[in-house]
Order: structure tokens, then C-alpha cells, then sequence
């Protein structure tokens, strides 16, 4: 560090490259290891923000937990692999154990969930809250999902509300629906 002031580190190889950032904190081997003007960042967990590198306002809390971001910043990860693989996705919130794992681009997302939109790689502005909610969805936008294998199997689809176990499950690429209670249009899977 030749400048960066009130940084804390903690683990092999954290903040090892860091030049002018302030404001970090990196606990766990790996974590924050590439960043080199990032500020106001926080990774505990081994290879947590990894490959930052002047990305900003981050919080990674878990193994591999946004391990893949590199410039992005005002991402949430919490959770064992959670936002993994993001690039530059930017404004996610992740919580939960491979919550938003494959989500590379996508913006705006909220998950909250045992791999809750799990498969989600480039859409932006969906919500899944619930154990394997909206686990499938890979470009999809604009989806609210709330209870376990909600929109579970909805890849492409576009404006759906599902609230309720297993509400429009079986959904895969039909858009503007609207789904409340238990398995409500759980058997619907192209219509509009």
C-alpha cells in the first residue's frame, strides 16, 4: 500500500496488491487479493472479491462469494459461492448458499434463497425469495417469485408474479402472469 489509508487485512495474500484503496476490510486467504485502488470493500471468507480490482462498495461475506467481480461495485453477496461468478453485474443482492451463482451481467437483482435464481446469468430486476425460487430463469427479467420453487422452472419469461410454494413451477418462457397460493398455475407452462 503506497496511500490507501484505514485498510485492514487479515489471511495470506489479502490486499496483497492494493496501492491507493481506503476503506478495506479483507478477512480469509484470497480475499480481496487482486484489488488495487478499490475502496470501501468488505470480503471475509477465503477468495471472497478475489478478482476485484477498483470495483467499489462491496460486500462479500463467504467462500468464493463474489469471487469473479472485477471492476463492479454496490453488490451483496452472502453465502457459500453467492454471486460467484458475477463480472460486472452491478446492484445484487445475494443471500444464501449459491444464490445468483451463475449471474454474470445481470443487474438489480435480489436473491434470497438456497440457490434462488441459481441459473440467472444476464437478466436484471428480478426478485426470488424462497428455497430453489426462480432457480432456472437465465434471461428472464422483471420476475418477483416469493416461496419455495416459486417460477422454479421459468427460464425466459418476463413480468411474472408467483407468491406461494410452488406457484407457476411449471412456467418455463410464458410472460405477464400473475400466480397467489400454493401451486396456483402450477401446471401453465408457455401461456400468457
Amino acid at each position: 500500500i503506497s496511500t490507501g489509508d484505514d485498510n485492514v487485512a487479515l489471511g495470506q495474500a489479502a490486499l496483497s496488491t492494493l496501492t491507493t484503496g481506503d476503506n478495506n476490510v479483507a478477512v480469509g486467504k484470497g480475499s480481496l487479493t487482486l484489488a488495487t485502488t478499490s475502496s470501501n470493500n468488505t470480503a471475509i471468507g477465503y477468495d471472497a472479491l478475489n478478482a476485484n480490482t477498483t470495483g467499489t462498495a462491496n460486500v462479500a461475506v463467504g467462500a468464493y462469494a463474489l469471487d469473479a467481480t472485477t471492476t463492479t461495485g454496490y453488490l451483496t453477496a452472502v453465502g457459500y459461492y453467492a454471486l460467484s461468478a458475477n463480472t460486472t453485474g452491478t446492484e445484487n443482492v445475494a443471500v444464501g448458499y449459491a444464490s445468483l451463482i451463475k449471474n454474470t451481467t445481470g443487474d438489480k437483482n435480489t436473491s434470497v434463497g438456497y440457490d434462488a435464481l441459481g441459473e440467472n446469468t444476464t437478466a436484471d430486476e428480478n426478485t426470488a425469495i424462497g428455497y430453489y425460487s426462480l432457480n432456472v430463469n437465465t434471461t428472464g427479467a422483471e420476475n418477483t417469485a416469493v416461496g419455495s420453487y416459486s417460477l422454479y422452472n421459468s427460464t425466459t419469461g418476463n413480468n411474472n408474479t408467483a407468491v406461494g410454494r410452488n406457484a407457476a413451477g411449471a412456467n418455463t418462457t410464458a410472460s405477464d402472469n400473475t400466480a397467489v397460493g400454493k401451486s396456483a398455475l402450477s401446471a401453465n407452462q408457455t401461456g400468457a
